[in-house]
């Protein structure tokens, strides 16, 4: 196959845990995993900056879950984020009585999008009842704003300079960002969350080059949170190939058994069944693109995607429920770890 230039069509993801591989061992990168219950904890730590992969050095948190449809689910993943919230805190040497303005990047007028807004409006604000001479806040409580900038397509302004000039105004000494995210793969749509300390820019999943919001440009510490909600078409197009094969693996290798025969093919989950197969049955059941590497079945989607301007950035089709569920989750996870005395 003939190479492309890919460079400047760059099917990436803004989650440290798609773009490195975290089983190797390295001196550049620390890696700790953890589950509570059915919820996975990955806590990188990047000892120097990736130009490669557009990666600064910091310490990135993972979490990722299943559901936060129902109360349990929702309540357990809440409280590995409020955990995964303070230790950020901790690692940042973030005091109890620092004063945090909360952000929320986004659209609200686009749902994939709306994930900051739709945060800030449950936020629990309190630096205008610190402002106040006259009342004495109960302890336990932080001096807290927020406010949404919304996006540079509407309002002509760069988020990030709006928020250097409250910043500058209101003087807060540290800064939560959230923001939605893109992902390089199906499973992580709107079931992962990432925090991290290297700060975020606006728009770069999708290729709208923004100025990055980091403590270098604020001066203050920033932690950004971010929840992948969309993705492209040439990667779910890889991934459901990737997925045929992997089933294709899993009925030949359970085909005998007797629960499997009984089994509806709508009840069987093959995805965490290692695919094993061998490259002439991956070209039996695929031709060619069976035995193509990622990077050149990338490539091949892209030629075909590309000059007919069918390379999308899509959604799940109940992203509405979703994001409403994930924006309630997040509000309350930062209200919980910013407030020792909220019990909401």
């Amino acid at each position: 196959m003939h190479e492309i230039d890919l460079k400047n069509f760059n099917t990436r993801s803004d989650l440290v845990v798609d773009l490195f591989n975290l089983d190797e061992a390295s001196d550049k990168i620390k890696v700790k995993k953890k589950k509570n219950k059915d919820i996975n904890i990955i806590d990188v730590e990047l000892l120097e900056d990736n130009k490669e992969l557009g990666k600064k050095k910091g310490k990135y948190i993972t979490i990722s879950f299943s559901d936060v449809t129902d109360t349990v689910n929702y309540n357990n993943v809440r409280d590995v984020v409020v955990s995964s919230l303070k230790e950020m805190f901790s690692y940042l040497k973030i005091k109890d009585d620092w004063k945090c303005l909360v952000v929320g990047l986004g659209n609200d007028q686009s749902t994939p999008d709306a994930l900051g807004p739709l945060v800030v409006k449950d936020i629990l604000v309190t630096k205008y009842l610190f402002d106040l001479q006259d009342i004495e806040v109960e302890k336990g409580y932080r001096n807290v704003s927020s406010f949404s900038p919304g996006v540079t397509g509407v309002t002509g302004l760069e988020s990030a300079l709006v928020i250097k000039g409250i910043v500058n105004e209101t003087h807060p000494d540290f800064l939560i960002v959230v923001d939605a995210l893109l992902s390089s793969s199906i499973e992580r749509i709107n079931k992962t969350i990432q925090l991290t300390n290297t700060g975020i820019a606006p728009g770069a999943g999708v290729m709208q080059n923004r100025k990055e919001i980091t403590e270098n440009l604020l001066g203050i510490p920033v932690i950004s949170i971010g929840i992948p909600t969309v993705i492209d078409l040439i990667t779910i197009v890889r991934d459901t190939i990737k997925f045929m094969m992997r089933q294709f693996s899993y009925n030949k290798d359970n085909i005998k058994k007797n629960s499997r025969k009984l089994a509806p093919v709508t009840s069987i989950n093959y995805l965490e069944h290692d695919e094993s197969l061998t490259k002439e049955e991956k070209e039996k059941l695929l031709g060619m693109v069976g035995v193509l590497s990622d990077e050149e079945l990338k490539e091949l989607i892209f030629e075909v995607l590309t000059p007919i301007g069918f390379n999308m950035i899509v959604t799940p089709k109940e992203v509405d429920f979703q994001i409403e569920k994930l924006s309630s989750l997040m509000a309350s996870s930062i209200n919980k770890a910013l407030h020792q005395n909220n019990k909401v």
